[in-house]
């Protein structure tokens, strides 16, 4: 009887169905809040350089994330042909982060260093001259576009007021690292530093596994 009449009251139905969908929100959303493994970044995660973190930006400008997905899902074919899988800690100073859903092209969580700069340079200018079944655009005018003094210290500054520890004498210098550089330069930088973190290795530890290497004794 109580069902029957949630059910013919439209108002009291919406009611309940909000206060269920806000519980069930903060029961998903609090805890991951307060994990450090999804708050804390990845060790050996890579702060990005001026140019790179330019480069984010004209990924996200040209709509870039809505054919290409940068989240490595743990299923074993996934695995295979991308890497592993990603990781919460790879994606912290990512703002916005580019996970995606939607792959019309491949995953680009670990593309850095498979393609050398020219590589890149001929597929977004003309995909089709190094992928014949391409049906992705190109974007030659990358090529013939640079940055505006300021901007990129600007896209930095933004970074850091929500947590991306880059150092202002970075910032400062930032118009000079990208200066002659095209919105080219800096895409390919970008899609370049898309890798898996590498830890580095504790000095005790590099040390003995090079004297293992040498052959000596630890």
């Amino acid at each position: 009887m109580k069902h029957e009449t949630i059910e013919k009251n439209v108002m009291l139905l919406g009611v309940l169905t909000a206060v269920a969908i806000s519980f069930g929100g903060l029961v998903e959303i609090v805890p991951l809040m307060n994990d450090k493994s999804v708050n804390t970044p990845s060790p050996g995660l890579h702060m990005r350089t001026a140019l790179e973190t330019a480069g984010r930006d004209v990924y996200i400008h040209e709509g870039c994330y809505n054919c290409h997905s940068q989240m490595i899902r743990s299923l074993a074919e996934e695995v295979l042909r991308y890497g592993p899988a990603s990781q919460a800690g790879e994606s912290v100073w990512d703002h916005p982060f580019q996970w995606g859903s939607k792959r019309t092209g491949p995953d680009l969580a670990r593309v850095g260093g498979h393609y050398s700069d020219e590589w890149h340079r001929i597929h977004l200018n003309n995909p089709r001259d190094v992928v014949p079944e391409s049906n992705m655009p190109g974007y030659p005018w990358l090529a013939k576009e640079q940055f505006e003094p300021g901007e990129v210290p600007a896209m930095m500054r933004a970074l850091k007021r929500v947590g991306v520890p880059y150092d202002d004498a970075d910032i400062a210098k930032a118009d000079a690292d990208v200066a002659g550089k095209s919105k080219m330069d800096a895409l390919i930088a970008f899609l370049q530093s898309l890798k898996l973190p590498k830890p580095e290795a504790a000095p005790a530890a590099a040390a003995a596994e090079q004297t293992k290497t040498a052959g000596g004794a630890p």
